[in-house]
């Protein structure tokens, strides 16, 4: 009797705790999001696609995103979450299998005089430590380099309670900060010119003061016509020495005018702080037209717009002061910090060097440290954020990228995509919102949004690979391949616009006509001198109208119809309709229902948990008072008209009763720029990148001008999107305009009649012109970069 032995061959059943292998979302109704139900592999690469506005950024920031952050914040004990931003919970049944998401969005950093690429990204932190221990010779602690830190002293008694008895002791302390006294550590000074401020001829009751918010009769006026230091009859220019300091230069002096005790200062002082001291782009249009008719800003000249104090930059290793290592390329930063050696330091510099490495590999060595970080694109503020995760050790995080490629030339884009599958290939979920074809072409799973956008978005019209999306009959499957052709013929110029010994950041004298009349395309690598030549070196007054990369501001109260001024029109329409005042039919005046304030909704705080957002009960969300819906034009109440897509508004004020010329062309405007399903009363805080740059471009359309520069107008755009847009530049250039657009995208360049390519690098390998042409001579040529691409690109 034998046993016959048998082996198993059968596999030992799967770990529990391996078979959390997907992201579960079922469910999700934030914004325009219907109900959406989809399951993202971990550890993969998933690509997020779909026209602009279709839910991308919905799904992806404003569910999976939002919900890891408010999981993580509720580790946290009530007191610590009692300092950390509120997050509610989005809206959705079931989210199952989260990592931690680390959020790399487009948001430009903060445009503080005094932020700058070393201290967005604390490369400026190590610098100063290094300095404060090599620094020849020794000035003090790493405050004695920071160009945010005075140098203050003082001396006084302090009392103590000491053994029983109360003890008073004097005390003296100082603090040695690197901040240049003159400049306050913005490297810049303001001279103002004072014609801009006051008409000298005129007395102050005849109206002399020109600054705008200083009205005859208001309480800026009256603090200088009281003030009972200068005669107010009396013309400026009549003043004694005294009198014009009192006027211009006081310091702030607590006085008593027209009966009540109030703050005197003088005009210089006072328009510094409650202008100057601001951030330009946050100021109102008429305030910043005001600020740069009447202030010129220059270099510091004790610091030579370092920031930093003589002592500062008498410190130096080898050298090299602080400043001058500021104001390197980073890329000759990096290897000036790599010949340092001193083993007393040695964690730190390599702490350093591997931050500025970092900067090189993710194609940003062209920029330096002193760099004003309010300065970058978008695409390059995103890129410097993701620099802190490069070589990271975690693993198993979900890093979560809003239009990574943004700002990137297609040399850079094969960089880009080396990183994303390299933080994929370390174990993590990298989920990526993204629209160019290169990008989609890497990824492991793809998730399309569409079909259309807004209301006729919020659903999932594919799931699955790449091969499958370009085969599947969705918005993005079909204009995936997508190539747009060169022109067969191309406009004539009808002038130029001349650029002579452009010298602006890493411009090396550049000479430059730029033809006039037709639609010319600016490219070339990132940091190739582009924004330079285009912002920086155009002559003013060459009836410009600019659109940049700036982000639209504005809060939930700010929608379409605020921010374009089409509200103007529309309320002066049903003040005429009804007899009454316009400003009834504004949820920010007199016509918001008191209970909610004009909001529709009624916010009511939850310390440190996150606030609840309910329908106000007495408008049921519509905003206004129950009075004023009764008015009505073209037989729909104020309410209903906000609710309206643009489309539908185009054609209810273009004729019949409520015909509105002024109103009908500003909505002829958003129509033109794609953004035709938008209602007028959506909150500008839930439009995507793509709706803000397009709701741009409409509201500067409006602006008189003879040449429009365009920069980076495809931002956030679908491939779809940008067909329309194409059409628009071309109607906007048979309109008599000349168009400049600095673009990296192929479809733009093979679609433009004059293109000029800068380089051939980037930072102080570029600034230089090396191709100007017609498309089809680039592509025939070969002889740059963006030439290889192009010609790839279309084919040829």
């Amino acid at each position: 009797m034998s046993l016959a032995t048998t082996t198993d061959t059968r596999q030992p059943a799967p770990h529990v705790a391996d078979s959390h292998d997907l992201i579960r979302v079922h469910g999700v109704r934030e914004n325009n999001l219907k109900d959406v139900s989809i399951e993202i592999p971990k550890r993969r690469l998933t690509v997020f696609t779909g026209v602009s506005g279709s839910g991308k950024s919905s799904l992806v920031f404003g569910t999976i995103a939002a919900e890891s952050q408010r999981l993580i914040n509720e580790t946290y004990s009530a007191f610590v979450q009692g300092f950390m931003p509120t997050l509610a919970r989005p809206e959705v049944d079931v989210l199952e299998g989260l990592t931690t998401a680390i959020i790399v969005d487009q948001q430009r950093l903060g445009a503080d005089p005094r932020s700058t690429v070393g201290t967005a990204t604390d490369a400026n932190a190590m610098l100063r430590i290094l300095f404060s221990r090599l620094g020849q010779p020794y000035i003090g602690s790493p405050k004695a380099f920071s160009f945010n830190v005075a140098s203050i002293s003082g001396a006084g008694a302090v009392t103590l309670e000491r053994a029983g008895r109360t003890v008073k002791e004097r005390r003296e302390f100082s603090i040695t900060g690197g901040m240049c006294p003159r400049c306050e550590g913005r490297g810049k000074v303001t001279d103002i010119d004072l014609t801009e401020l006051f008409d000298e001829s005129k007395s102050l009751n005849e109206g002399a003061l020109t600054i705008p918010g200083y009205k005859t009769g208001g309480w800026n006026y009256r603090l200088y016509t009281e003030s009972g230091l200068y005669d107010p009859d009396k013309p400026i220019r009549d003043y004694t020495e005294k009198e014009l300091h009192d006027f211009l230069r006081r310091e702030p002096t607590r006085m008593k005018i027209a009966g009540i005790n109030m703050t005197y200062e003088g005009l210089i002082l006072r328009v510094q702080k409650s202008m100057l001291s601001k951030d330009k782009e946050a100021l109102q249009p008429h305030i910043r037209a005001f600020v740069d008719r009447a202030v010129t800003f220059t270099a510091c000249p004790d610091c030579d717009g370092t920031r930093l104090s003589e002592a500062a930059r008498s410190s130096k290793i080898d050298g090299i002061s602080i400043a001058d290592a500021c104001a390197m390329q980073i890329s000759d930063l990096a290897d000036w910090v790599r010949g340092l050696g001193e083993a007393s330091v040695a964690p730190l510099l390599a702490t350093l060097q591997h931050t500025l490495d970092s900067f090189v590999e993710i194609g940003l060595g062209y920029l330096s440290l002193d760099r004003p970080s309010g300065t970058l694109s978008g695409g390059e503020a995103q890129r410097v954020k993701m620099i802190r995760h490069l070589g990271s050790s975690l693993t198993d995080v979900t890093y979560v990228f809003d239009e990574p490629t943004t700002g990137l030339h297609p040399h850079d884009i094969q960089r880009m995509n080396g990183l994303l599958l390299r933080l994929r290939d370390k174990g993590n979920t990298v989920l990526v919102v993204e629209h160019k074809p290169e990008v989609i072409a890497i990824a492991d799973h793809v998730v399309d949004l569409g079909p259309g956008a807004g209301v006729a978005g919020g659903t999932v019209c594919f799931e699955g690979t790449v091969e499958g999306l370009r085969a599947a009959d969705t918005v993005t499957g079909r204009h995936l391949d997508d190539r747009a052709a060169l022109k067969e013929t191309v406009r004539q110029p009808t002038g130029t616009l001349q650029i002579r010994g452009a010298r602006t950041h890493n411009l090396q004298s550049v000479d430059v006509d730029i033809p006039l009349g037709v639609l010319t395309v600016v490219t070339g690598v990132a940091g190739s001198g582009k924004s330079s030549l285009v912002h920086g070196s155009i002559p003013a007054g060459a009836g410009v109208v600019s659109v940049g990369q700036g982000a639209i501001r504005g809060s939930r109260r700010s929608n379409p119809a605020t921010y374009t001024g089409l509200l103007d029109p529309i309320r002066k329409a049903f003040a005429k309709a009804g007899g009454v005042k316009p400003a009834l039919f504004s949820a920010n005046s007199e016509g918001a229902c008191p209970t909610c304030n004009g909001a529709g909704v009624i916010y009511t705080d939850l310390a440190m948990m996150a606030g609840v957002a309910t329908v106000c009960d007495d408008c049921e969300g519509k905003r206004f008072q129950a009075s004023v819906l009764e008015y009505r034009l073209g037989g729909r109440d104020i309410s209903e008209v906000l609710a309206m897509s643009v489309t539908e508004a185009e054609e209810f004020f273009g004729a019949g009763e409520a015909r509105t010329p002024a109103a009908h062309r500003i909505l002829g405007r958003l129509a033109d720029v794609g953004l035709g399903y938008l209602s007028l009363g959506q909150p500008l805080t839930t439009l995507s990148g793509g709706e803000r740059q397009r709701l741009k471009l409409a509201t500067h359309m409006a602006e008189k001008g003879g040449v429009y520069v365009l920069d980076e107008p495809t931002a956030g755009l679908h491939l779809a999107d940008v067909e329309q847009l194409l059409g628009l530049l071309d109607r906007i250039v048979d309109s008599g305009k000349s168009v400049i657009v600095v673009e990296h995208h192929q479809a733009v360049m093979a679609h433009a009649d004059w293109i000029i390519d800068l380089g051939p690098g980037a930072g102080h390998d570029g600034g230089r012109i090396v191709f100007e042409g017609t498309p089809a001579d680039l592509v025939a040529a070969r002889s740059t970069l963006t030439g290889e691409h192009l010609a790839a690109y279309v084919g040829a």
